[in-house]
């Protein structure tokens, strides 16, 4: 967790530059989180106003034409500001496998933490979400963190009353 911020903004990999997201990705933010199959899918407009309000919390990931491939959502809590929610995570299909998801987590926290210390990580995971829970539980293990599970929302309490329980995964604290 000691990345500079100007480390971030030049994160490189063989194939992509991990970038903060601008306004003009929302579209194609939204695409990737359509095409996930598996997000709850946030109104298009959300997807603009997150990538306006919430910058400085979440990261894109830019393919060699600077199209957004992959990105991870989030914010601080309001009452517990060292806390890091990741809201959304999603990687086009064709860049699925590759590791980009741990990398732009691992960016995102990175940074966060350089620019305003960062005490934990906080996600919602669905019972059924293998995939989540293998990319919040390695990155648990690479960071040498804990990871405790519980539920945070009971399926009823959705309007629609079919959905799973949340699983809220609380990952650290981390080590300053």
């Amino acid at each position: 967790m000691t990345a500079a911020p100007a480390d971030f903004a030049s994160a490189r990999s063989e194939f992509l530059t991990i970038d903060t997201p601008r306004v003009e990705d929302g579209a194609a933010i939204w695409r990737i989180a359509r095409d996930s199959e598996v997000l709850d899918l946030n109104s298009s407009y959300s997807y603009l106003l997150w990538c306006r309000d919430f910058a400085e919390t979440s990261v894109v990931a830019r393919d060699e034409t600077g199209e957004p491939i992959a990105f991870v959502t989030g914010y601080l809590r309001p009452d517990h500001p060292g806390t890091l929610v990741v809201w959304q995570v999603a990687v086009d299909h064709g860049r699925r496998g590759t590791g980009l998801a741990g990398k732009l987590l691992d960016a995102l926290t990175s940074r966060v933490a350089a620019a305003q210390g960062l005490a934990s990580v906080e996600t919602t995971v669905t019972p059924d979400n293998t995939a989540s829970d293998r990319l919040f539980t390695s990155y648990a293990q690479r960071h040498d963190v804990a990871l405790e599970r519980e539920v945070l929302f009971e399926g009823e309490l959705f309007p629609e009353g079919t959905h799973l329980p949340e699983v809220l995964y609380r990952i650290g604290p981390f080590h300053t």
